[in-house]
């Protein structure tokens, strides 16, 4: 009897949204205790971060009647969590954040299921995310963004008319903070901005000059800077530093600490190293809340149709006072992650080696180190060892075939990309075209230069 008045009462306010009708609901919107039903049985919600944002995320987006939750993170739980990230404990440190936050939340909230995956974004394959009816984002890293953003827009199909076809759209909802300010947006690609769409939004990252780091440095983070782009490469010649690689970011931080031993100067821990090299800036509890309740609240209406949602980006600032303004930002037409895709041009006779050397000499590309699918098809796998030794022997063969002779059709290829001195995980998607095959129109070859 008490967990049925409990259930009543949680879903209380969700039944004023699900179960009447109103004048800011969507066009497809049909009222009736059917619609809360397929919410918690059909709607399938993917959170990516487990950390001050992903748990509020987590409790928020189970108290608002989703049942089929799952979380990727591929972070433990540190001791500098605990003040802002509530659903750890201090015996939980060193434990996977996902594991242990889907474990608090189903242990707070009857009938939800989470399935947590303590694993890197870029280790799952693209089909695991096109699982998911929506994806909320709770991460404090502009690569892990566009990483998610990209897969996503991935999926989505024009039509002839260059119209994106609405049952291959994957929506996203994006929170972010910053101390007292934050973020929520919503990102239906094809029809609102992605996040490459406006990636200037973000600051570019604090720069050291190299002389001070290496002459006189004056700060804790000046010593961090120093470990971690002189130091690294004088004695790791040749090895990329990997800033998700827990190792590399402990030898950063010893060699950091021994620098500002060096100098006498104080304040170099862990956590602060995590902060400068990956440029995270601590969360405040309240502020997650805030933008933990917007992005819920989005996902809900996107999910249901109940309310007309957010146009499309809202800003929050609560340094001095409490301001929040909404922007509509507009899409760029012309944008590689969420418009039709890149058009390569190619003969049937170009092996799929040779196509992944075209990915690196490609003026819009630039791309290292490529795996390309095919429909969920791996043509070839840089990693891990053993999928990388499974699909090598497609090298030698021709793209045309591997593809499956389709004239002209959609591929995916991921790799890393340089900006400046830093190297990232990206994916594109292209519409490769193979010239002087029968299907092949002159308005084909056209339309993509």
């Amino acid at each position: 009897m008490a967990d049925s008045m409990a259930q009543l009462s949680r879903s209380r306010d969700l039944d004023k949204l699900l179960l009447r009708p109103g004048h800011l609901v969507g066009p497809t919107f049909e009222p009736g205790p059917d619609l809360r039903d397929d919410l918690q049985q059909y709607a399938r919600v993917l959170v990516v971060g487990a950390g001050g944002l992903g748990c509020e995320l987590l409790k928020d987006l189970a108290l608002s009647g989703f049942r089929n939750l799952e979380v990727i993170d591929m972070d433990r739980i540190e001791v500098s969590n605990l003040n802002r990230q509530f659903l750890f404990r201090l015996e939980d440190v060193g434990k996977p954040k996902a594991e242990v936050a889907a474990k608090r939340v189903m242990e707070r909230v009857s009938g939800v299921n989470i399935v947590p995956h303590f694993c890197r974004i870029e280790d799952k394959e693209l089909e695991f995310y096109n699982d998911f009816n929506i994806i909320v984002l709770g991460l404090d890293s502009i690569e892990a963004r566009s990483y998610i953003n990209a897969v996503a827009c991935g999926f989505l199909e024009y039509d002839s008319d260059d119209k994106p076809r609405e049952e291959t759209i994957k929506p996203m909802v994006d929170g972010g903070t910053e101390g007292f300010k934050g973020h929520a947006r919503i990102i239906v690609p094809g029809v609102t901005p992605c996040f490459e769409c406006t990636i200037w939004l973000f600051p570019p990252q604090v720069k050291f000059p190299l002389c001070t780091l290496a002459e006189t440095p004056r700060t804790a983070a000046h010593c961090i800077e120093y470990a971690h782009l002189i130091k690294w490469d004088e004695v790791h010649s040749g090895q990329t530093f990997d800033p998700d690689n827990p190792e590399h970011m402990q030898w950063v931080y010893q060699e950091a600490v021994k620098r500002a031993e060096l100098f006498g100067i104080p304040g170099v821990t862990y956590s602060l190293t995590q902060g400068v090299v990956k440029n995270i800036i601590p969360a405040i509890a309240s502020t997650n809340a805030i933008i933990s309740a917007a992005c819920a609240l989005e996902t809900l209406k996107i999910a249901t149709g109940c309310s007309k949602t957010l146009s499309n980006y809202l800003t929050y600032n609560g340094v001095e006072g409490l301001h929040t303004k909404v922007t509509e930002f507009l899409k760029d037409k012309d944008c590689l992650v969420c418009g039709p895709g890149i058009l390569i041009e190619l003969d049937t006779s170009v092996t799929l080696q040779k196509f992944i050397d075209l990915l690196e000499e490609h003026p819009k590309l630039l791309l290292s180190r490529a795996s390309v699918s095919h429909h969920g098809k791996n043509l070839y796998m840089q990693a891990p060892p053993v999928l990388e030794e499974m699909t090598r022997s497609n090298l030698n063969l021709r793209l045309f075939d591997l593809m499956d002779k389709i004239p002209k059709d959609i591929i995916h290829v991921t790799g890393t990309t340089s900006k400046g001195d830093h190297k990232t995980s990206c994916l594109r998607k292209l519409r490769v075209v193979f010239k002087g095959i029968d299907g092949v129109t002159d308005m084909d070859m056209a339309g993509g230069a």
